[in-house]
């Protein structure tokens, strides 16, 4: 197994040197240097081409995400942002996901004493994906000219709720899809993005400014209808329930026993047998295997999914273990699911 090579990007000492003590917990991991801010961080990654990056926000002369963007233009590398848990750090780390960034990690969990040892195992797990991860190059939001130019198909909907679930590279492929929606789209939308609590929030806000739809993290009692795309709030499961007078709600609840929350898994479990034939699943790109018995669920109750071919994943991981069970209908690009979404409404 090949080693992984990481420049640490931190203005401050002490999560310099936590974070190092991380990787050298791993054999695979090596240390090709520090960085105290971005101008060095940028002068670093010329000099000693690391497989990938940790990258702070907040740091004296650039700041990561100047640093950033200059990389990705420059001399793309993987990087995985390391984030405050504040309402600015998420919009922060929304930014640096829409430049480019593979991932990015809760810097607070980092340093708790003593550290949970499943944090130190999920932080590592996930910088090995993004060292070996594709580089991010589908950010690309749909002009007004593109979504009009977008086939259109008249009739009665054949699905009645579309769900996307995603993880790692999760926000620049939504964003490529969730703009394209026209007002007139018949089936409701429901969201499962991979996200610590306190950013699905302003990821719901940022789409809201950019989309046809309106854009709404999901609240306890929503009625699931077109015309709002609901994003499933990290922390919580996203459940599905029938009401009385035949609408469909969403129940928003607490899970101490999963490690995805929200879990695609879960909600598609809880939406495929109220949807059956009128539901649709697309996986998207992410690591692990979440969403795996969801589809399984969907398709035996008549269901359809589609999942995000290996060419245009970040990390070729949700989709592929979904296709491999053989639980998808088709298999497609990023640049081609809208279209393929249309095909089953």
């Amino acid at each position: 197994m090949s080693r992984y090579g990481v420049l640490i990007v931190d203005d401050s000492a002490f999560m310099r040197k936590a974070i190092s003590t991380l990787f050298e917990k791993d054999p695979d991991f090596f240390i090709v240097g520090i960085a105290r801010n971005g101008l060095e961080a940028i002068e670093k990654i010329e000099r000693f081409k690391p497989d990938f990056v940790t990258m702070d926000v907040e740091m004296p002369e650039m700041d990561g995400i100047t640093a950033l963007e200059f990389i990705m233009k420059h001399h793309p590398v993987s990087v995985v942002m390391l984030s405050e848990l504040t309402s600015k750090g998420a919009e922060a780390t929304l930014t640096a996901l829409q430049l480019g960034a593979v991932d990015f990690f809760p810097k607070s969990s980092l340093i708790k004493d003593p550290i949970d040892p499943k944090m130190i195992d999920d932080f590592l797990m996930r910088v090995k994906a993004a060292a070996s991860a594709k580089l991010p190059i589908r950010n690309h939001i749909a002009s007004a000219k593109e979504i009009a130019a977008e086939k259109k198909r008249k009739g009665a909907a054949a699905v009645e709720l579309l769900m996307i679930g995603c993880s790692t590279g999760g926000p620049s492929a939504i964003q490529s899809i969730l703009p394209r929606f026209t007002t007139d789209f018949p089936a409701g939308i429901v969201v499962i993005q991979h996200m610590p609590p306190g950013f699905t929030k302003p990821l719901a806000d940022r789409f809201n400014t950019i989309c046809n739809l309106q854009v709404k993290e999901a609240g306890d009692g929503d009625v699931v209808k077109p015309g709002v795309i609901y994003i499933a709030p990290a922390g919580y499961q996203a459940l599905f329930q029938k009401t009385n007078d035949g609408k469909t709600i969403l129940k928003i609840v607490e899970d101490d026993g999963r490690l995805y929350k929200p879990s695609i898994d879960v909600s598609l479990q809880s939406a495929a047998p109220i949807y059956r034939d009128r539901l649709l699943a697309v996986i998207l790109t992410g690591m692990g295997s979440d969403g795996l018995i969801g589809c399984g669920e969907v398709k035996r109750q008549q269901g359809h999914v589609i999942v995000e071919s290996e060419e245009s994943c970040i990390v070729y991981g949700m989709p592929k273990v979904v296709y491999e069970a053989g639980y998808a209908d088709r298999q497609v690009a990023l640049p081609h699911i809208y279209q393929e979404i249309l095909s089953f409404i």
